[in-house]
């Protein structure tokens, strides 16, 4: 998803050995060669970070459980934080998701995935309790 610029990989490091340790990745990036915390990243690249590791993830569950297929991803935002370029590619990479026969539901309150995904499911709050518009 980002045309080869990063690249994450699990550390070995121990960051505090009077607690459990999760799953330590850092982040190379091929234009500078130096890998960094994935504490560092943008809120755009956080969040590219992000979907590829649920989409390598489900790669991985799938390969490992006797080709159980996992159809549907949601992403509940973070499209606010992206910057143009990477709104595209984010986009890009959902509808070609979608078009591979994966269920791709987007929860957002960002104004131009309103324009750009014409297929939608509207929530619209209201005095007597939300109502909802399905856009085709």
């Amino acid at each position: 998803m980002s045309r080869g610029r990063y690249s994450l990989s699990r550390t070995g490091d121990v960051l505090d050995a009077r607690r459990e340790n999760g799953l330590n990745i850092e982040v190379t990036d091929s234009f500078t060669g130096v890998a960094r915390p994935v504490k560092t990243l943008s809120g755009g690249e956080l969040f590219l970070a992000s979907l590829s590791l649920a989409l390598g993830l489900s790669d991985v569950v799938q390969a490992y459980a006797g080709g159980i297929r996992l159809d549907t991803i949601l992403v509940d935002e973070g499209f606010g934080t992206l910057d143009s370029e990477a709104l595209d590619m984010a986009i890009r990479t959902l509808t070609d998701l979608q078009k591979g026969g994966r269920l791709v539901g987007i929860i957002s309150h960002v104004s131009e995935l309103r324009e750009r995904i014409s297929a939608r499911l509207e929530v619209i709050p209201g005095q007597r309790g939300s109502t909802t518009v399905f856009h085709v």
